[in-house]
């Protein structure tokens, strides 16, 4: 079963520098996770500058619970970087 997140990192003063205090560590698991085959696509949200403020990511796991479950431990989730969540089931239609 397919997932798509929307995330968006907080708005606060401390929001850029605590995505870049976790970002080699919350690529190196998307590195893992992609080569599991858990996750097909992913990238930042741009704001006009070019500045990260969020991330899409879209999953293939099992169901709800296994993606909760490869949430536990996400450096951008347990580093306070996303402050908004959403995740919808997703039927990805093209593929790169």
């Amino acid at each position: 079963m397919q997932f798509v997140l929307i995330a968006y990192d907080g708005t606060d003063e401390g929001a850029a520098g605590r995505r870049m205090k976790v970002r080699e560590e919350h690529l190196a698991k998307v590195s893992v996770l992609k080569s599991r085959g858990k996750v097909l696509y992913g990238g930042a949200i741009l704001d006009d500058e070019g500045k990260m403020t969020g991330s899409v990511m879209v999953y293939e796991v099992a169901d709800r619970k296994e993606l909760d479950e490869l949430h536990l431990d996400e450096p951008y989730i347990t580093g306070d970087v996303w402050r908004k969540i959403e995740i919808r089931p997703f039927r990805l239609a093209i593929r790169g």
